[in-house]
C-alpha cells in the first residue's frame, strides 16, 4: 500500500501492536500505550491564536464590544461637537442635510459627548446651541437645557435656520439668533444683496436676559421687559409694552421703524442712531412709532405717524 494512503489512525494502532512491553512493566490500555505521537501526526502543530489587528489587548475604548447594539455604535459617527469660546461653549448639532437621524439618537450622542468631554471643569458656563437647520420643539430644547443642566451648563442662547426652532426657543425663554440658510451649489452673487429675511413672528413675553436677532421684521405679541432686547435688520413690532432695547435697522437702514403700544424702552436704536425714552410716562399709554430723522429720532403716535413721515419726505431736497 502506498505510504500516502496510509491513514494516521492506522500508524497509531500499528505502532501499538508492535511495541512490546518492558519486564515488570504492567499492560497500558491500547489508546495509552504511544504517549508520544508519531512524526507524522506532527505535521500540523496548534497554532495560538492572536488578537484582532488593531486592539489591544485588555485595552479600554478601542475594545470591540460584540455585545453593543448596531444602533449604540452608530452613534459614534454622529458629528455633535461642543467648542470653547472666550466666554461660552459651542454645542453644534450637525445639520440634516449631512447627517440624517432620530432625535433620540441625537439627544443619546449629546449625552455621550458631555459625559466624555474633559472641557467641562467650571460651573455654569453660558452654551450657545447651534441647531443649523434642525427642527426643534420646546419639548427637545428642555431637554437639552436639562442635560446641559446636569453638566453645570446653562442654555443661553439658540442659533437657527427654522422660524418654528426660534419661536419655540424664544417661547421657552432663551435668546434666539435666527440665520439664514445658505446653498452651496448656488454661487455668491458679484454684488451682496440687501434682502431681509421673513418676518419673524413670537408670542410670548421676553423676560430679563433675553436676546432676539433676526435678520428681517420682529414682530413680538406680548412685552419685552427691561433686560431683554431685540435686534433686527427691519422693523421692530410690538403688541404690547417696550421697557427693553430695540434697536431697528441694524444693518444700517435708516428707514427702519419701532411701534409698540406702551412705549416705554431703556433704549431705542434704529440704524446708527441712539435714543433713550422720556423721564415722564403717558397718563394713558397709546400706540407710538419710533423714527429717524436727520437730526436724531423721534416718536410720534400711531395715528398721526403717515401725516408726520409724509412732511418729512416733502421736506427732503429734490436732486
Amino acid at each position: 500500500m502506498p505510504e500516502s494512503s496510509v491513514s494516521p489512525a492506522s500508524l497509531t494502532f500499528a505502532v501499538s501492536l508492535d511495541a512490546a512491553p518492558s519486564e515488570g512493566t504492567p499492560d497500558q490500555p491500547v489508546d495509552a500505550v504511544a504517549s508520544e505521537p508519531p512524526a507524522l501526526l506532527q505535521e500540523t502543530p496548534q497554532q495560538e491564536v492572536q488578537p484582532l489587528e488593531g486592539v489591544a489587548e485588555g485595552s479600554q475604548g478601542a475594545e470591540f464590544d460584540p455585545e453593543s447594539s448596531p444602533e449604540q455604535r452608530s452613534l459614534k459617527d454622529i458629528p455633535v461637537k461642543l467648542k470653547s469660546q472666550d466666554t461660552h461653549f459651542k454645542l453644534i448639532l450637525p445639520p440634516e442635510g449631512e447627517l440624517s437621524c432620530t432625535w433620540t439618537e441625537l439627544f443619546q450622542q449629546i449625552q455621550v459627548l458631555l459625559k466624555g468631554s474633559d472641557r467641562l471643569r467650571e460651573s455654569n458656563v453660558p452654551v450657545h446651541l447651534i441647531a443649523e437647520d434642525r427642527l426643534l420643539d420646546m419639548r427637545q430644547l428642555q431637554a437639552i437645557a436639562d442635560i446641559l443642566k446636569q453638566s453645570q451648563l446653562q442654555l443661553e442662547q439658540v442659533e437657527t435656520q427654522r422660524r418654528q426652532t426660534a419661536v419655540a426657543a424664544a417661547t421657552c425663554g432663551y435668546s434666539v439668533q435666527q440665520v439664514t440658510r445658505t446653498d452651496p451649489l448656488k454661487s455668491a452673487p458679484s454684488q451682496p444683496l440687501q434682502l431681509q429675511e421673513e418676518p419673524l413672528y413670537l408670542q410670548t413675553t421676553l423676560r430679563s436676559g433675553v436676546e432676539i436677532r433676526h435678520k428681517g421684521t420682529v414682530i413680538i405679541q406680548g412685552d419685552v421687559n427691561p433686560g431683554a432686547s431685540i435686534v433686527a435688520d427691519g422693523d421692530i413690532l410690538i403688541w404690547g409694552r417696550l421697557r427693553g432695547v430695540a434697536h431697528a435697522g441694524a444693518i444700517g437702514n435708516p428707514e427702519c421703524v419701532i411701534m409698540a403700544l406702551d412705549m416705554e424702552p431703556t433704549q431705542v436704536r434704529i440704524a446708527g442712531q441712539v435714543a433713550r425714552a422720556p423721564q415722564h410716562s403717558l397718563p394713558k399709554p397709546y400706540p407710538e412709532v419710533a423714527y429717524a430723522t436727520p437730526e436724531g429720532i423721534r416718536i410720534a403716535g400711531a395715528m398721526d405717524f403717515q401725516k408726520v413721515r409724509q412732511a418729512l419726505a416733502d421736506e427732503q431736497p429734490e436732486l
